[in-house]
């Protein structure tokens, strides 16, 4: 979630009176303190993201965060709005920087689709441009500092201990990554592209050993999907986007980080996938790693399979995207020239796997 949420983009306004009144039955059983159902909401979205849609109702003073997926049909078991909720409730106990979830919506006739409401975090997330509050190669060294040292700490989270086993099945985890990656390529493919199936390849005769012991795997860990609090740069207040979260090898959420830690588009194309951490005083790539290996007591030595998996992961989400766009699924112009993006994407892992 960015700070500041916009008006609604044409074509993904609700039927506002049914959420409204949805809400307005469920949240006072939440104890949120200050809230008054009885007020009219003030509506935005927020701008960020590709695939869910995050909305902000206003009542008053208090301010609650909705969560849907994209409009039209999605990808199987993708954008799971009941499975985050459940994974929030879940987290939100034993760390705290997962945002409090209030309520789940299973009746698709409120908004045309399972939905929930959230808790609202303030502070910053650095997408494209970064925010005026980080100047300095020294700002920009805390924020790297911080963001690892928050991966490191959710994956030190004691599984057992905290009662999270219910949550998922740690053994052959990143084998079902690969082959459940591998089929949504299929799904989504609109014109060939020999290095995706040869990655895939790859990957599968490579598969490492199950991590022991498990630990929470976020999905989806990148700079923008933690907020930083305005303050104090080197402080993170929230982790977002937990719908992929999964108990397994901690390490693929580390190949995302590196993944999305390059840059992911072709030269002098920007938008909202675009990185600002080669710009000085970011940790490089060997920082990142060291910090990581350091602060979690971890073997980073097999780094190059989880990156190599992470880029080609990133392909197919925008493939899966650009998919919905050329079917007619969604009119958003952003989304008309991802297939570049895809092909820049599968030469980048491409590469790795060759290293």
């Amino acid at each position: 979630m960015d700070a500041d949420a916009t008006a609604v983009r044409a074509g993904e306004q609700l039927d506002w009176a049914r959420l409204v009144a949805w809400l307005r039955e469920r949240l006072p059983a939440c104890g949120i303190p200050g809230l008054d159902v009885a007020q009219e909401p003030e509506i935005t979205q927020f701008p960020g993201g590709h695939s869910n849609l995050t909305y902000l109702l206003r009542f008053g003073a208090v301010e609650i965060v909705v969560r849907r997926p994209p409009f039209g049909p999605v990808a199987p078991k993708a954008h799971d709005m009941a499975r985050e909720f459940h994974w929030l409730s879940a987290m939100h106990r034993v760390f705290p920087l997962a945002p409090r979830p209030y309520a789940l919506c299973e009746d698709i006739g409120i908004v045309g689709s399972v939905f929930y409401a959230m808790e609202r975090r303030h502070g910053m997330v650095v997408r494209a441009e970064e925010p005026p509050a980080i100047r300095t190669p020294s700002d920009r060294r805390r924020v790297s500092e911080a963001l690892v040292s928050t991966l490191a700490d959710l994956h030190a989270i004691d599984v057992a201990a905290d009662h999270l086993t219910a949550l998922g099945k740690p053994a052959g985890f990143v084998a079902r990554q690969v082959k459940g990656w591998t089929d949504r390529w299929h799904r989504a493919k609109t014109t060939p592209l020999p290095e995706m199936d040869a990655l895939a390849d790859w990957l599968l005769s490579r598969l490492p050993a199950d991590a022991a012991p498990p630990a929470v795997v976020h999905g989806d860990f990148k700079l923008d999907n933690v907020m930083l609090d305005t303050d104090d740069i080197g402080r993170v207040v929230a982790v977002f986007d937990w719908e992929m979260s999964a108990l397994g090898d901690p390490l693929v959420d580390l190949g995302i980080l590196l993944a999305y830690w390059s840059p992911t588009a072709p030269p002098g194309q920007q938008d909202a996938l675009t990185t600002v951490t080669h710009r000085p005083g970011y940790f490089t790539r060997e920082e990142l790693l060291e910090h990581y290996a350091a602060r979690s007591g971890r073997d980073v030595s097999n780094v190059r399979f989880y990156e190599t998996f992470a880029v080609f992961k990133i392909a197919v989400v925008i493939q899966q995207i650009y998919f919905r766009y050329v079917q007619g699924q969604t009119n958003d112009a952003r989304f008309a020239t991802f297939d570049m993006r895809v092909a820049y994407l599968a030469r980048q892992a491409a590469n790795l796997a060759s290293l």
